[in-house]
C-alpha cells in the first residue's frame, strides 16, 4: 500500500450469522475502537441482509462503515427476492460487494451484470467493491492476467472514481481454502490491475483506487500482504466471523 491510499479491511460475513451472533459480533468489532486510533485504516462489514438493519443501530456512531453483499441493477420493479440499491442506502449501507466469484459461478453473473450492478451502486451515492479473480483452472493455464483484464474491463461502469470505487482481487482457488498465492503473485496481479485501470481511466484515478487482495488473508499473512505496493487491504471472509480475527487484521495495517 502507499500512504496517499487509505486501507481498507472489509468484511463479507456472506451467508453466515443469526440475529444474536450477528449482533454480537458487530457490537465487539464496534467497541475495539474504544480508545483506539482508527485513523489509519476503514472498516467495512458485509452482513446478510437479513441482519443490515439492526447492526446498522449497533454500529452507530462508531468508524465502522456498513456494506451489502449483493444488489439488484434496477431500482424497483417485478423482482420477487431482490433487494435495490435505494433500499440499501436507505437502511444505511455506505458499500456493496458486487461480482464476487461466488456470485458469478453460482448465479452465472457475468461482467456485464456486475456492471450494471455496480452502476446502480454509483447511482445510489454508495461505493461499488468490484470482485475479480481467476479460477485455478485459468491460473495453471497460465491466464491469470488475461481474465482479471476481461473482468475488469468488462465490470467497470461509467461513473469511476478513486472515491466510488475499490477493486477486490480474488483468486477463486484461494478463497476459504488457506491456500494463497505468493506475495510475489499477488503483487504481480495488483500492479497489473493498476495498469490497467490506467489504460481504462487515467493515470490520476487508477492511483486513488483502493485495490484489496480477498482470499484467505488471516491476521497471520496481512501484514506482508498489505505492505505489499498495491495492495490497500483485503476483502475478508471466514477471518471476518471473529472479532480477534478481524481485529487482528485491521491492526496489521
Amino acid at each position: 500500500m502507499t500512504s496517499s491510499r487509505l486501507p481498507m479491511i472489509a468484511g463479507n460475513w456472506k451467508m453466515n450469522g443469526l440475529a444474536a451472533d450477528g449482533l454480537s459480533l458487530a457490537s465487539g468489532l464496534a467497541s475495539c475502537f474504544d480508545g483506539a486510533d482508527s485513523s489509519g485504516f476503514e472498516m467495512v462489514i458485509c452482513p446478510p441482509f437479513t441482519l443490515l438493519g439492526g447492526i446498522q443501530t449497533v454500529i452507530n456512531g462508531s468508524p465502522i462503515r456498513l456494506g451489502a453483499q449483493n444488489c439488484h441493477a434496477a431500482g424497483k420493479g417485478a423482482h420477487t427476492g431482490d433487494i435495490s440499491t435505494a433500499m440499501l442506502a436507505d437502511i444505511g449501507c455506505s458499500h456493496v460487494i458486487v461480482g464476487h466469484s461466488e456470485r458469478r459461478t453460482d448465479c452465472g453473473e457475468t461482467d456485464a451484470d456486475v456492471k450494471a450492478k455496480a452502476a446502480a451502486v454509483l447511482a445510489a451515492g454508495m461505493t461499488a467493491i468490484i470482485c475479480i479473480g481467476e479460477t485455478e483452472a485459468e491460473r495453471d493455464a497460465g491466464k491469470t492476467l488475461a481474465v482479471v483484464e476481461t473482468q475488469l474491463a468488462g465490470s467497470m461502469p461509467d461513473g469511476v472514481t478513486s472515491a466510488n470505487c475499490v477493486v477486490a482481487y480474488e483468486p477463486v482457488w484461494a478463497i476459504g481454502t488457506g491456500r494463497t498465492p505468493s506475495n510475489e503473485e499477488v503483487q504481480e496481479v495488483h500492479a497489473h490491475i493498476r495498469g490497467q485501470l490506467t489504460t481504462l481511466l487515467g493515470a490520476e484515478a487508477a492511483n486513488g483506487i483502493r485495490l484489496l487482495y480477498g482470499g484467505s488473508m488471516k491476521p497471520g499473512n496481512a501484514a506482508d500482504l498489505i505492505a505489499l505496493p498495491d495492495v490497500d487491504g483485503g476483502l475478508i471472509g471466514g477471518a471476518s466471523l471473529t472479532v480477534d480475527d478481524f481485529w487482528g487484521i485491521a491492526q496489521a495495517v
